[in-house]
């Protein structure tokens, strides 16, 4: 990385000056909640080239091979409410959404609730994890994982990845998408840290996932967790959790994961 040009790019922004890289580490998410528990500053995030245990929803393990993807987590200290969190993850992925798209003018889709899909291939994941309140503010890690220069994957995964580079055709820079992501991030935190602004800006999410994901409307879907069903999705409710339209009537919920429906 070209530190001087990377603290240049994130000037003005909650992030300059707060970088936290590491060769190898277990996990980015880890090491966050970690230095969230002993008084990290908002803004502060931690970097990787390789995790060793790396872990996304659920703790299913996230390849982390090194050099080959993006592997941050944010340490975010806000004033949100245990309601307020849920969401975050949907935050965090138009967060990346938006990042990828001004990086490589891809467009993936976001599948419910932390997957990010190119062509119903996984090229990336959330994983956001929360604290109890200090001093007043939640602390928050939003960590997101993005394959960049894969070009094969281990077997056996429960959706069939991709990489950015293999979309693309060329070597997608990591600091160049790390600052995209990060700048897109800052822009989403300011209404947040605003009382007047944080229920417009919250109350906005659904309209804004459903508009790149084809997986909040319409589709049929199987629904793996504790919810288990199939149906097709109704679109997101107020709190940001799915409806999803089975055979016994329409059901929320609340936590899980999306498949395609096999017919």
């Amino acid at each position: 990385m070209d530190r001087a040009a990377l603290e240049k790019a994130l000037g003005g922004t909650v992030f300059a000056g707060r970088l936290h890289h590491f060769t190898t580490i277990g996990s980015t998410n880890t090491r966050a909640l970690e230095q969230a528990r002993l008084g990290a500053p908002h803004g502060s995030y931690y970097l990787a080239d390789e995790q060793t245990a790396g872990r996304g929803r659920s703790n299913h393990p996230w390849h982390s091979a090194s050099g080959d993807g993006l592997y941050l987590s944010a340490l975010l200290r806000l004033p949100l409410s245990a309601q307020q969190l849920v969401w975050m993850p949907l935050l965090a992925g138009l967060v990346a959404h938006n990042a990828i798209a001004a990086v490589t003018s891809l467009h993936p889709d976001i599948r419910w609730p932390n997957d990010l899909l190119i062509r119903d291939r996984k090229t990336g994941g959330i994983l956001v994890e929360a604290l109890a309140e200090q001093d007043g503010l939640r602390p928050v890690v939003m960590g997101v994982g993005i394959n960049l220069h894969q070009t094969s994957f281990p077997p056996g995964l429960a959706t069939p990845a991709t990489s950015l580079d293999r979309e693309t055709g060329t070597r997608i820079s990591r600091q160049q998408l790390l600052v995209a992501l990060l700048q897109s991030l800052h822009r989403e935190l300011l209404p947040l840290a605003s009382e007047s602004a944080r229920s417009a800006a919250l109350a906005a999410i659904p309209a804004r996932i459903a508009a790149c994901s084809s997986w909040i409307q319409g589709r049929q879907v199987a629904v793996h967790g504790p919810h288990a069903c199939t149906g097709t999705t109704l679109g997101l409710d107020e709190r940001g959790y799915l409806r999803v339209q089975t055979a016994d009537g329409p059901v929320t919920i609340t936590t899980g994961g999306l498949r395609t429906l096999e017919n």
